[in-house]
């Protein structure tokens, strides 16, 4: 696993169709890979935010016919980057479905797909505020954690909500993830009170290094997404961290020598010991 790694979060305000997503997110990568970033991360809902039904179902398209993951693929091949989309949001292919898949995708710098995630958590929640969120209405939730390879250790995709499911974290952990990808677009209410020390927390359980790329503004659809992307060490200090909502770039550098020194300094991974459950 090599030691270095420069890498930048993307923080944007996603637009409500692909075409427009990818308008929105191309320059922000350009000057990524301009100042210096190997490995750009960008959040949930990369292609485009829409949840408002029938404009949504205009939109949405296979990810083989996504114009946002289409030109995203060809973006890395032309830049030579490593490029996580954080999600797209795109036909299931399961038939009888209709549901869309929130799909994390890695991709190359030939501009090849090496791995895919749909998340496993939707966002089935009703905000003290009034907000209320059936994402299982039109996501198809996905049925397997997932690991990367990349040249720099292995990487564990998880998308937004899932970050409150701390034994998804652990797993991938245990599995050899250095790095957790946490993409997100979390809602105003729930990122003031909970983003930062969630991400915090969930560096701290697994000795990794957590990449949060943000949704932040508000959106064509009507949505308020928090922004603040932020990365964490494995010790559970942020290292980069936007302090706003407005899209962006952030940089930061990895140490990733770091995981082996936190994890035997505090082997917690490897202390798990079987229980009765709680009667």
């Amino acid at each position: 696993m090599t030691q270095g790694l420069d890498i930048a979060l993307i923080q944007t305000r996603t637009p409500a169709t692909a075409a427009a997503g990818l308008a929105h997110v191309e320059p922000l990568i350009r000057q990524a890979a301009a100042e210096g970033a190997r490995f750009i991360l960008t959040p949930e809902g990369t292609n485009f935010l829409e949840q408002r039904r029938g404009l949504r179902e205009e939109v949405l398209s296979e990810e083989g016919e996504d114009a946002a993951v289409l030109g995203l693929q060809a973006l890395a091949a032309e830049l030579g980057v490593w490029l996580l989309i954080g999600s797209a949001i795109v036909r299931s292919g399961v038939p009888g479905d209709a549901r869309a898949a929130n799909r994390s995708l890695l991709v190359d710098p030939t501009g090849a797909i090496t791995a895919r995630y749909d998340k496993l958590h939707v966002f089935d929640v009703d905000l003290a505020g009034g907000e209320t969120y059936r994402e299982s209405a039109s996501v198809r939730p996905g049925d397997a954690a997932k690991l990367a390879d990349t040249p720099w250790g292995r990487l564990g995709l998880t998308i937004c909500y899932d970050v409150r499911f701390p034994h998804l974290h652990r797993a991938l952990a245990k599995a050899g993830a250095a790095m957790i990808a946490v993409p997100a677009a979390f809602t105003r209410p729930t990122g003031e009170a909970h983003w930062e020390t969630l991400l915090r927390a969930r560096a701290i359980e697994t000795g990794a290094f957590v990449l949060a790329p943000a949704q932040g503004g508000r959106h064509e659809d009507g949505r308020q997404t928090w922004g603040r992307s932020l990365v964490v060490d494995p010790w559970g200090v942020v290292i980069a961290k936007a302090d706003h909502d407005e899209p962006g770039v952030l940089h930061a550098r990895l140490d990733l020598g770091a995981v082996d020194r936190v994890r035997a300094s505090i082997p917690a991974l490897s202390h798990d010991r079987p229980f009765d459950p709680p009667q």
